[in-house]
């Protein structure tokens, strides 16, 4: 046998004997052996010729990278579990920041809102209805801008750059609400010369630009720091999403009944003009929170559906209706299939079968609306009720919003309750059917709290009138005791415990999940709508009875009238979702 070393060595395959030193070497030095052999005599030699000392080295190391890698292998999970555990850790942190930040964003929000229309009618001279107005479009115009801002991140700005941008609007309107609140002819260089005043004009404008940066600030943090979509709820099932929201607005409602007893109070009793502090330094924390995660707080919703891409498509195919109205295509089952590519179109199937989707839940969206205004009435109609009655209480004069607690003590209650009725009584696949009973139940309980709103008004007028100090200013009340109000309050609170959550899970489960977030928001839509509708039903009953409705001196006027009027409309509405949600559900 020829050497393979020799000068005659044939560079085809080799025939290498069990002696041969390589052959103790891993696979991948005989990979590299042999393509040695197949090349020149010189370097097979130079290989060969390999000294002892260098070849044991070389098998050493190999040894040792092949027991580093078997230690892996068998151990697998140290490096996992310790990669799962700070993955985990971040997504706890990740939640409990975005929740902070939400009870931060409503403390700010209810501590503008609890005794707005005290501030307007004895600080800024409003009558009942106009503060009553001002108080619901603000409240309207904080559900809509969350619409907006999604936009706004979508199309323009960017979601970063607008973070940023809303907390310096939200900053600004908290920090100029102190401004109009605030006694400057109280405050003197000496005791002869005033330092500066603001007349009544400037404080309607500064009090004005105030709430109009705050609300857009208010609409940046919820559409983009803190949406309900940034929980991760895709994979839960109808029971896990009932359980979510039920909660969810648990601590919502444990966080406005501390705002509620704690700022009125502050605002009223104690330093009622530095009580619009406490929601710039809730904003502080607020912003403190979002800084602790920096950019990762910043929820990113994944890439699919938008809000601009379903109004798209139902401008197309509203426009694509009006320029064929006389071609329309047999073929075609709904209105909304004009806006497909396959049609003349400018939007995909997909895209358009996801808002065909989204456009059968607007009748659900439009009956929410009246319901809303009933529940806007505990910021108007029943906070004139409140401020004209008796507030004192075994010496000590109760704040008048913290009235507004009655109405969330049967929440906080009902919600253990409804968990475990939702766990016996119904079935994962009978949800559906059960929130559907509770959207009815809750909206006949709003129409009920407002018709003994009325019962209550003409039980208020057969007390005799006392004087009474709210934010020093005498004002002329009935001596009926406040708590007499308390069934309207409580009846309020459980129409919210069934209700607001049994929406927000039917808005988010009956949709794909590429436009759940889509749906949130045209639910905030309609319920920024109910606000604006309270507002103008209150204007319209103002003018058209010439203030006798919506009184300024509710002794004077028929308060009652107005809200009987708005219980038949609440009761007739709930009888139309009744038999759209029994259509639909016999489809």
């Amino acid at each position: 046998m020829v050497s393979p070393c020799g000068a005659d060595a044939n560079p085809g395959p080799l025939k290498r004997t069990r002696s041969d030193p390589t052959q103790r070497v891993t696979s991948r030095g005989e990979e590299k052996y042999t393509c040695n052999f197949s090349f020149s005599t010189r370097s097979c030699s130079k290989k060969t010729s390999m000294p002892d000392a260098d070849r044991r080295d070389m098998q050493e190391k190999q040894l040792l990278n092949h027991t580093s890698h078997e230690a892996q292998r068998l151990l697998p999970g140290r490096s996992n579990h310790a990669g799962n555990l700070s993955q985990s850790e971040k997504k706890l942190q990740e939640a409990i920041c975005v929740l902070l930040v939400e009870l931060c964003e409503r403390f700010t929000f209810f501590g503008i809102v609890c005794n707005m229309i005290l501030f307007c009618t004895v600080k800024l001279g409003y009558r009942n209805y106009q503060a009553a107005i001002v108080n619901m479009c603000f409240v309207g115009t904080s559900m809509l801008t969350p619409v907006l801002a999604a936009w706004l991140a979508e199309c323009l700005v960017g979601r970063i750059k607008l973070v940023c941008i809303c907390m310096f609007l939200h900053f600004l309107g908290t920090a100029l609400l102190p401004v109009v609140a605030f006694p400057f002819e109280d405050i003197y260089i000496d005791r002869r010369h005033i330092l500066h005043t603001l007349t009544k004009r400037e404080q309607k404008i500064v009090f004005y630009f105030a709430l109009l940066t705050a609300s857009l600030g208010i609409g940046g943090i919820r559409a983009i720091v803190c949406p309900l979509s940034a929980y991760n709820l895709e994979d839960c099932g109808p029971k896990d999403l009932l359980s979510f929201f039920n909660w969810f607005y648990w601590l919502v409602n444990l966080n406005s009944a501390v705002v509620f007893v704690s700022i009125s109070y502050i605002q009223q009793s104690v330093a009622r003009n530095l009580g619009f502090l406490i929601p710039f330094v809730s904003m502080l924390m607020a912003m403190i929170t979002i800084h602790m995660v920096r950019g990762e707080m910043i929820y990113k919703p994944k890439t699919g559906s938008s809000l601009m891409t379903t109004f798209g498509v139902i401008t197309s195919a509203l426009k694509t209706c009006c320029v064929r109205y006389r071609y329309f295509s047999g073929g075609m089952t709904n209105w909304l299939d004009h806006a497909k590519e396959n049609y003349g179109g400018q939007y995909s199937e997909t895209q358009v079968e996801s808002t065909k989707l989204l456009a059968r839940l607007f009748p659900f969206f439009a009956f929410q609306i009246l319901y809303r205004t009933c529940i806007m009435q505990i910021p108007s109609g029943y906070y004139l009720q409140t401020m004209n009655s008796n507030l004192h209480f075994s010496g000590f004069v109760l704040p008048v919003a913290a009235m507004n607690v009655i109405s969330i003590v049967p929440l906080l209650i009902l919600v253990p309750i409804l968990e475990c009725i939702n766990s016996y009584l119904f079935s994962s696949k009978d949800t559906g059917h059960s929130t559907t009973i509770y959207i009815v139940v809750g909206q006949l309980s709003a129409a009920l709290s407002v018709m003994v709103a009325g019962f209550s008004e003409i039980h208020r007028k057969h007390f005799p009138q006392v004087e009474q100090t709210l934010s020093e200013e005498v004002l002329l009340v009935s001596s009926m005791p406040c708590f007499h109000l308390a069934p309207q309050y409580i009846l309020l609170g459980v129409a919210e415990a069934l209700v607001t959550p049994s929406c927000s899970l039917l808005s988010f489960r009956l949709v794909p999940e590429r436009i759940r977030g889509i749906s949130m928001h045209f639910l905030t839509l309609f319920n920024g709508a109910g606000c604006f509708m309270g507002a103008f039903i209150v204007q319209t009953a103002h003018a058209g009875t010439q203030g006798n409705w919506f009184p300024h001196k509710l002794h004077e006027g028929k308060l009652e009238r107005f809200f009987f009027f708005l219980a038949s409309l609440t009761i007739v509405n709930t009888l139309g979702f009744w038999t759209i949600a029994h259509r639909n559900q016999n489809r």
